[in-house]
């Protein structure tokens, strides 16, 4: 896939009619530089709720961090290659300087003892969508193995990525910007 995402856009003509506004690959792949074979395409981002749906330039034309704008929302589809062993053993300054490299600034959780070098948590709550391949959800102190098709509802939890296969994995991501309520976060789902 190397990134090339085909993205239809809609939008309306002078006199209202919908219309196919644009059609083609999404513009804005970021290559990570540590990661050979890691992409991330921006397919769309809002940045108010409720979001406008006149007319506005390409809201991806811009490098984009990896959490959503405040009140808004980001969709982008992420392809993960075959994790190295050498992920395993980095460090903390390397694993910063990973995020960084694709707007990640702020969001390595990183400190010794944890199970992967690339923990990380945004204040969102984001919908994974598995559309091909496998790949370890790796939390504070538990992993999940999913598959083709499953979808995990990521609530603003300490996490990282890690695909163990021999194949890359693509994942559609959809971000909503939340609000961490760590007196919510103690309480366990009875269910």
């Amino acid at each position: 896939m190397n990134g090339q995402v085909r993205r239809v856009v809609t939008g309306h003509d002078a006199c209202g009619k919908a219309i196919v506004t644009s059609d083609g690959y999404a513009p804005n792949v970021i290559a990570h530089p540590m990661r050979q074979g890691y992409f991330s395409t921006q397919i769309w981002t809002t940045r108010a709720t409720p979001a406008p749906v006149g007319y506005e330039p390409d809201p991806t034309s811009e490098k984009l961090p990896l959490a959503p704008p405040p009140n808004g929302t980001t969709i982008r589809v992420i392809e993960f290659p075959p994790e190295p062993a050498s992920v395993r053993s980095m460090g903390s300054e390397e694993a910063r300087a990973a995020f960084a490299a694709i707007g990640g600034r702020d969001a390595s959780t990183f400190k010794p003892g944890a199970l992967h070098p690339f923990m990380h948590r945004t204040e969102s709550i984001d919908y994974g969508i598995v559309l091909s391949g496998e790949i370890h959800l790796v939390l504070d102190d538990t992993e999940t193995l999913l598959h083709t098709g499953d979808v995990v509802v990521q609530r603003g939890t300490n996490h990282a990525w890690s695909n163990r296969s021999g194949k890359p994995c693509h994942m559609a991501f959809i971000l909503i910007d939340a609000t961490f309520d760590p007196a919510l976060a103690v309480r366990l789902d009875p269910h």
